[in-house]
């Protein structure tokens, strides 16, 4: 069910909103950036988020092809989210799930993740172990 959640990073200065279906399948990469983060991604349409505060402290990194914008907070350094466009979904916005709040413990465990193999770029299989990711 698509629901308006807010979102933020460690110490606050970065909030966000977005239009989520915790019951649709979220994303678990093991490309050489997620698989450090650990990254747990929600994607949304553009349309779907909005940057409520934190616009002025928010750094950016890109890395590989540049398609995508990795944003963190330069005061907590946590990453609430991120932009791009694939070549398969086209524009969006990657929602850290893990950012979320006011999500209990148990509607999160409910969440169902499916694993990407971001690092051989073969975004529709999983990679072949996934217990670490």
């Amino acid at each position: 069910m698509l629901k308006t959640y807010q979102g933020s990073c460690h110490c606050g200065a970065v909030r966000f909103e977005a239009e989520l279906d915790l019951s649709a399948p979220t994303l678990r990469c093991n490309c050489s950036f997620c698989r450090k983060l650990r990254c747990w991604s929600a994607m949304v349409a553009p349309s779907a988020f909005r940057l409520l505060a934190g616009a002025q402290v928010l750094g950016e990194y890109q890395f590989g092809a540049r398609r995508e914008h990795h944003y963190f907070c330069q005061r907590c350094g946590v990453r609430p989210f991120g932009k791009g466009v694939s070549p398969r979904r086209g524009p969006f916005h990657g929602i850290s799930v893990s950012c979320l709040d006011g999500v209990s413990d148990a509607e999160l465990a409910g969440v169902p993740v499916t694993f990407v193999d971001g690092l051989h770029d073969e975004w529709d299989l999983p990679p072949q172990q996934t217990r670490h990711l």
